[in-house]
């Protein structure tokens, strides 16, 4: 007769790795479509200027951003301490924005083109002297959507 013998409890089961390649594909995937990269790489100070009225922008994906301040340290000595616009990743002056506006708004979805919205980031401390040229050309661009970014500041109560 044969003899039954009853297994000894070795400890626990090992667990099964067959699907730990797809589910860290599946992640990387995911994280892969969900990220955005940085669109533009900051070439000038940006110390945006204080306010207490903000609103939010609706859809980020119809602004288009002139950034002005102060180039940083390892730009001023080839474009001096004087503030610069830059448009993308690129200094520009004045007579360049309307060109730009034109090649944003080629860009966009027909539907979307008169909704596109230009955000001046301009530092603090810049001229306003420079955005009221900034602005003219954006008029003769026929970008009439203007937004002035600025950082959120305590209201005072009275």
């Amino acid at each position: 007769m044969a003899k039954f013998r009853k297994k000894k409890s070795g400890g626990q089961q090992a667990i099964n790795t067959a699907s730990l390649p797809d589910i860290v594909f599946m992640l990387l995937f995911f994280f892969m479509v969900t990220t955005t990269m940085k669109e533009v790489s900051l070439k000038v100070l940006n110390r945006a200027p204080e306010a207490t009225e903000l609103t939010k922008l609706e859809r980020k994906s119809l602004v288009t951003y002139i950034y002005v301040g102060v180039p940083l340290k390892q730009y001023q000595g080839r474009y001096g301490t004087n503030p610069r616009i830059q448009l993308n990743d690129a200094f520009a002056t004045v007579d360049d924005i309307q060109s730009y506006i034109v090649q944003e708004r080629e860009s966009m979805k027909e539907q979307d083109r008169p909704l596109m919205t230009v955000s001046i980031k301009a530092d603090h401390e810049s001229p306003m002297g420079d955005i009221t040229d900034i602005k003219q050309a954006l008029r003769k661009a026929q970008a009439l959507r203007i937004n002035y970014s600025a950082r959120q500041v305590e209201k005072l109560k009275y």
